[in-house]
């Protein structure tokens, strides 16, 4: 099972959960500020104040990827550092910062892939709004403008959302992430508005840079559960999945998403040209993977399982749906998230996306695994379940390649333990352990393991770690 010269192997972050320096050179407040420091919404009133310090210590994290091999580097900008109020003035020390970083991964033979949103909106715009506004639509092309005519020239390739899942759904709908809504009617102008706001975003990228352009969607790999699971799969699967690729690629939303969620909003939100802005050519479609999901509809008996994977935070993350389908408990093993571990999850997405959109190029932009690790007496992390973890999601992407499917790269989640959201630092993603106290960078085995996957190419035989 070798992987073909022209893959690219990578690894992942995201601004607001490794670079710290909250408050350095101008950055403004973003909704994960405001929220993270709101008492009881995250785990052990953790926030993103230090972080793992990247911000200063960027130099010796990507000579750390540069030893591990890595051949891209998957990150996101934080719009706050760049325009600290949403739009208007332009923090320059801020985009000196990511021009530094580019630089610095370009002179160690690492190729840059810039996401420009992950989830870091500036607070002044959620204050007016946030995504269930339209006004953020506007601004955010005009951001990506300004950080494309300063990067443009060097970064090997944009991602203008990651998630919008996550954005809309958990931030206005569930309320578990930030700004923390609970408003069904707003959870699904957000996904408008994010959807608009991408594809406005890829034209202001296009007209200023000539990197390749993507976005990068958490597709929810479903499964049916007993009589009448077609209907709950198809409903969840409209809101979770063809919510986002049907404009963007399509240029349509689903019929059946519309007709689902007419309880909630009469889609008032779109107007005249938007679909025909979303749906731009992408040159990569980003695909991130962690688990499956178990769906069936209701029989309005006992009390309904909602085991989506999400914690509770008091509303829902499926409009129109919440009261007629739940999410029932799958077959382990799972991770220290909860999630179940179905590598061939993996496959089953990447052949399913060719067949729907059989001319896109595809990336796995993120997929890893928390454990519980440790530092062992030796001074190592053994993380034996982390490198088994992704062995078998590696061997499930190149079954996938096998069959035909245009499989390009693939980013390792996560390049450092880090700030994992509501979970603070109790859950550790990272294939290199910070200690949180030092904040001293340690290669576990898995980063050995992924080190030798990268130089040799092969999954057979086993690697040594």
């Amino acid at each position: 099972m070798r992987f073909p010269e022209s893959f690219l192997f990578g690894s992942a972050t995201a601004a607001y959960q490794v670079e710290g320096a909250a408050g350095a050179d101008g950055r403004g407040p973003s909704i994960w500020d405001t929220f993270s420091h709101t008492p009881g919404k995250t785990w052990n009133g953790d926030t993103g104040d230090i972080a793992c310090d990247h911000y200063h210590r960027w130099e010796s994290d990507i000579d750390l990827m540069a030893g591990l091999g890595l051949q891209a580097y998957r990150f996101s900008i934080a719009w706050p550092r760049i325009v600290p109020t949403g739009r208007g003035a332009v923090n320059q020390a801020g985009l000196d910062f990511y021009s530094r970083l580019v630089d610095g991964m370009l002179e160690r033979g690492i190729a840059p892939v810039a996401t420009l949103y992950h989830w870091d909106l500036p607070q002044v715009l959620e204050d007016e709004g946030g995504w269930a506004s339209r006004g953020t639509v506007a601004a955010f092309a005009d951001y990506a403008r300004i950080v494309a005519e300063a990067l443009g020239d060097r970064v090997a390739m944009w991602g203008t959302l990651n998630e919008p899942w996550c954005s809309a759904y958990l931030g206005y709908g569930q309320g578990g992430h930030a700004p923390g809504r609970t408003e069904p009617a707003a959870a699904l102008a957000a996904v408008h508005h994010l959807n608009l706001a991408h594809g406005r975003a890829v034209q202001a990228l296009r007209a200023a840079s000539d990197a390749d352009v993507s976005v990068t969607l958490n597709f929810h790999v479903l499964r049916g559960a007993g009589e009448g699971s077609e209907d709950a799969v198809r409903r969840i699967d409209a809101l979770a999945n063809r919510a986002f690729t049907g404009p963007m690629l399509r240029g349509a939303y689903p019929a059946d998403l519309i007709a689902d969620t007419a309880s909630v909003t009469d889609w008032g939100f779109v107007e005249d040209g938007d679909l025909r802005d979303i749906r731009q050519p992408l040159d990569v479609l980003g695909v991130n993977y962690y688990s499956t999901a178990t769906v069936r509809l209701w029989d309005g008996t006992g009390e309904m399982q909602h085991a989506d994977g999400h914690k509770a935070a008091g509303g829902t993350a499926w409009p129109g749906s919440d009261s007629v389908v739940e999410f029932v408990e799958q077959p382990g093993p799972y991770t220290a998230m909860g999630w179940n571990i179905a590598p061939e999850g993996l496959t089953e997405l990447l052949v399913s996306l060719k067949e729907q959109f059989p001319e896109q190029t595809l990336m796995v932009t993120e997929n890893g695994a928390a454990f519980d690790d440790d530092v062992s007496a030796d001074g190592k992390v053994h993380d034996e379940l982390r490198v088994d973890y992704l062995r078998r999601h590696f061997a499930a992407a190149h079954a996938a390649m096998e069959a035909g499917v245009d499989l390009r790269g693939y980013f390792v989640w996560s390049l450092l333990d880090n700030f994992e959201w509501g979970y603070g630092y109790a859950k550790r993603f990272g294939i290199v352990r910070v200690d949180f106290d030092t904040l001293e960078r340690l290669p576990k085995d898995s980063a050995r393991w992924y080190a030798e996957l990268i130089r040799t190419r092969s999954l057979e035989p086993a690697l040594p770690v």
